[in-house]
């Protein structure tokens, strides 16, 4: 039994960002969690979820790029059940596919993933979660927008319309994350931002690749 004193393990999750861009202007999938959700109720969030143990079993049709595999994970073992949670998550809470599904069975394309940074929740939390996030491009979807219902307001919004949307801190730091590296800065970095707290207070810092 864990000890009141004891934080709690984080588990180990995965979210995406699919982004439109629309001339000057960039828009992002997002969708308002239910008041009734334990972790993090009544705010906008990407489409994600915990990684499952079957996602490390996923029938990928295209592996991740290089850059993208040594980023989120390091030596790397991890990097294919991430990527095929956070594909998976966006095709249930979403409808979208990335990748190819027939008669509910998804294997995901991972090819166009690209990493963004990665947040653990303070350890205060009862519920802690170890998330990955990365994004893609929304032309490489495919699939009508519906998803579970698990996500309410589901939908595209412009980076200000998001900005001025009920967000968690983590959040919003990948809103601008995003909008930095589509706007920007290249694709190719050699650091990636960890996002954590240090005496309830978020705390950002860098790693090397």
């Amino acid at each position: 039994m864990t000890s009141i004193n004891t934080p709690v393990k984080p588990r180990h999750a995965a979210s995406l960002v699919l982004y439109e861009k629309r001339g000057n202007n960039i828009y992002l999938l997002m969708g308002k969690r239910a008041k009734a959700h334990r972790f993090l109720p009544n705010v906008f969030v990407f489409p994600g979820g915990r990684v499952d143990t079957e996602d490390a079993l996923h029938d990928a049709v295209a592996p991740l790029p290089q850059q993208t595999r040594l980023a989120l994970s390091k030596p790397g073992q991890m990097s294919h059940a991430i990527a095929a949670a956070a594909v998976r998550e966006t095709y249930e809470e979403t409808g979208l596919v990335i990748g190819e599904e027939k008669g509910g069975n998804l294997k995901g394309d991972f090819s166009n993933l690209e990493y963004v940074a990665r947040a653990i929740t303070p350890a205060h939390n009862p519920i802690r979660f170890n998330t990955r996030f990365l994004m893609q491009d929304a032309r490489h979807a495919t699939g009508e927008l519906g998803g579970s219902g698990e996500l309410l307001h589901l939908q595209w919004f412009s980076i200000e319309e998001a900005l001025r949307m009920p967000l968690v801190d983590v959040t919003e730091f990948v809103v601008r994350e995003v909008q930095e590296l589509l706007t920007n800065t290249p694709h190719r970095r050699k650091e990636y931002p960890l996002f954590t707290y240090y005496n309830g207070k978020p705390l950002i810092r860098r790693q090397s690749l």
